[in-house]
């Protein structure tokens, strides 16, 4: 979906298929409280009981006004994607990271992010190093680890799909 297509009082399917009702639209993000109670008291605002979630461009493009919208489109996504997966001792790993050590730059771990030489880094926890945050990444494609001084990753551009189709070229060519 794109921000034009919201309005107050919409509801639409985000996050792992759970319903969602926009509560308020502005120039690039929306805010929705989760439809996850029987109690239609928790819906009654403004200001509601029910949490407001902040819902950014990226989100906003993966939400979806019916739940076979978004069967399809993940459907779609899974015949056309580039990216490898990650395997389950990888996914492991990277969850025990991640609740080992608090991260106080939770934003950090939202993107991929692209290096110049066009290998993708997945970030996945942080941890400090002599007083300095660090990141730890996943390669998906190298089936490797690395850790990333914070600073320095964030200075990357974000992976887009055309990084991954062109890593994924790489890998395959």
């Amino acid at each position: 979906m794109e921000l034009s297509d919201f309005h107050i009082g919409l509801e639409f399917v985000a996050r792992a298929g759970f319903r969602w009702r926009c509560t308020d639209v502005g120039t690039r993000t929306i805010l929705a409280i989760q439809l996850d109670r029987k109690d239609p008291n928790w819906y009654q605002g403004p200001p509601y009981i029910a949490k407001e979630v902040v819902f950014d461009e990226h989100e906003i493009a993966r939400c979806h006004l019916t739940n076979a919208a978004a069967v399809s489109a993940a459907s779609k996504e899974h015949q056309t994607m580039t990216h490898p997966g990650y395997p389950s001792e990888v996914v492991t790993r990277m969850l025990e990271a991640r609740h080992a050590q608090p991260y106080p730059n939770a934003g950090v771990l939202r993107f991929d992010r692209c290096r110049p030489d066009g290998e993708i880094l997945h970030p996945y926890a942080g941890r400090q190093e002599e007083g300095e945050w660090v990141v730890k990444l996943y390669l998906p494609f190298q089936e490797d680890y690395e850790v990333m001084p914070e600073r320095d990753f964030i200075a990357l551009p974000r992976a887009t799909p055309a990084d991954l189709r062109a890593r994924a070229a790489k890998k395959n060519g």
